[in-house]
């Protein structure tokens, strides 16, 4: 294998003659050999767009030669639109606070601009990766306005697939309100719900989750884009810090804005914090939906089985016939992967000291991978779940009929205690209540006929009094 020689501080290394990514770049691969997970594509292709706003800025303001810019910016399109991606392998668990993965991004762009010129790779006299293309640059601006670009990219999708996902629900709410099902709580016999009154409750734990990671994405909007190495701006030019952030505005066609307190910005990590734990909240609803659909639809003869699950593959590879809900447990352990991280990206960001936060790249790495599979999750789940299920009204009402919980619509008519009575006697007989009310002679069989309607029981009120304008008995 052909090389070529690159030199740093450490000393001379070989590179693959074909590489794009330099001696930084080969230095760090061997320090953060230590998992398979890679850094995300996303922050390397955001990156490349905040390297392009800077050399965008650099050449309007002559401190690039207008041929090397045009090089530079052409190379680092490509890179933003995920080209080269091959040559982006850095593990995501890296030291330094993502200077390893800036200068990845600066070889690369440097090495690829130099191709354009028609110039061999490693000729930095020419085209250098620190002094042109990290111009005017810190790992300290760029990496953190890169994490903000990447995880407002991933955000909106987010809010996006779990609008869908809402939409989905609201639609069972309406296929399934006529549908009355015993209620639960602590997994024990409650009042009557409709399936419908269900779904929509779900339809509206996802709606805040949706409308607070829309207005979240606010906060990421302020930038630290030209504060240089702390905040300060130091070797930065004033007209290239106002230039830079007006350019990585129109190329992201996001509302960014340079921080009032880029010091701040540089050192703090809370707006991550702030995020994660909102998409957290996510999966804490989706992880609950999914619990409560595997619980309905368990069986098909010894639980529940009031709903139906879409079947997607088979179950078992002993038990014939055996189908799993494969989907929302998928979906649960994306959320619980997804509070995991909250933790992490708490901890990574607790742990910065004075000026810097070293542990950026964990914090990068763990809130984009939240983000990314669990809208991948929400749409997976809405398209091979939500859509699919069906109601068994029928194992419904079978289930209602005999729940001791009809039991509180008789509190008005008859008294706690006495309907306390009613309900231990039906669970020890095996009777039903409304055979144990009329042999007891609480209600007559007309007027238990009114009271005891687990429809007129889904609804504010009480039952069977404004119809029929029954009085308690023994009261007059």
């Amino acid at each position: 294998m052909s090389t070529r020689q690159e030199h740093d501080l450490l000393g001379t290394r070989e590179v693959p003659a074909t590489a794009y990514y330099g001696i930084h770049t080969l230095r760090a691969a061997e320090n953060f050999n230590v998992s398979r997970a890679r850094v995300h594509p996303e922050l390397i292709k955001a990156l490349a767009t905040v390297k392009e706003a800077a050399a965008r800025a650099n050449l309007d303001l002559g401190y690039l030669p207008a041929e090397k810019g045009r090089a530079i910016i052409t190379a680092c399109q490509e890179v933003a639109r995920g080209e080269l991606a091959d040559q982006f392998f850095l593990d995501a668990y890296q030291g330094g606070a993502g200077t390893s993965t800036n200068m990845n991004v600066n070889e690369v762009i440097a090495n690829r601009a130099l191709e354009i010129l028609g110039r061999p790779k490693g000729d930095y006299a020419t085209i250098h990766p620190i002094d042109h293309v990290n111009l005017h640059q810190s790992t300290n601006d760029v990496y953190p306005t890169a994490m903000r670009v990447a995880a407002i990219r991933l955000l909106l999708p987010l809010a996006d697939e779990l609008a869908k996902l809402q939409e989905a629900l609201q639609e069972k709410e309406a296929a399934f309100a006529g549908v009355v099902k015993i209620g639960r709580t602590e997994l024990q016999d409650a009042v009557p719900v409709t399936l419908g009154q269900e779904f929509g409750a779900y339809a509206q734990a996802i709606s805040r989750d949706r409308w607070r990671l829309y207005k979240v994405e606010e906060r990421l909007r302020q930038v630290n884009l030209g504060g240089t190495a702390t905040g300060t701006g130091l070797n930065a030019p004033l007209k290239y810090i106002y230039l830079v952030n007006d350019y990585l505005r129109r190329l992201t066609g996001i509302g960014l804005a340079r921080a009032e307190n880029m010091i701040d910005a540089t050192q703090n990590m809370d707006v991550f914090v702030e995020v994660s734990g909102l998409v957290k909240a996510a999966a804490v609803t989706m992880h609950k939906i999914a619990s409560d659909l595997r619980f309905m639809a368990a069986g098909p003869r010894g639980g529940p089985a009031e709903i139906n699950l879409p079947e997607r593959q088979a179950g078992s590879s002993i038990m014939p016939g055996k189908v799993n809900p494969v989907i929302p447990e998928m979906v649960s352990q994306v959320a619980m992967q997804v509070m995991a991280n909250d933790y992490l990206i708490a901890m990574a960001a607790s742990q910065g000291q004075l000026e810097l936060n070293p542990f950026a790249p964990l914090i990068a790495h763990t809130l984009l991978e939240s983000l990314a599979m669990l809208a991948a999750a929400a749409r997976i789940f809405r398209t091979e779940c939500i859509t699919g299920i069906t109601a068994n009204p029928e194992r419904c009402q079978e289930l209602l009929a005999v729940s001791p919980a009809l039991a509180t619509a008789l509190l008005p008519y008859i008294g706690y205690e006495k309907a306390t009575e009613v309900v231990r006697e039906a669970v020890v007989s095996g009777r039903s209540i409304k055979e144990i009310v009329l042999e007891e002679g609480y209600l007559t069989s007309d007027e238990l006929e009114n009271v005891l309607t687990p429809a007129a029981m889904t609804k504010p009120g009480t039952v069977g009094a404004v119809k029929q304008g029954i009085k308690e008995k023994g009261k007059a």
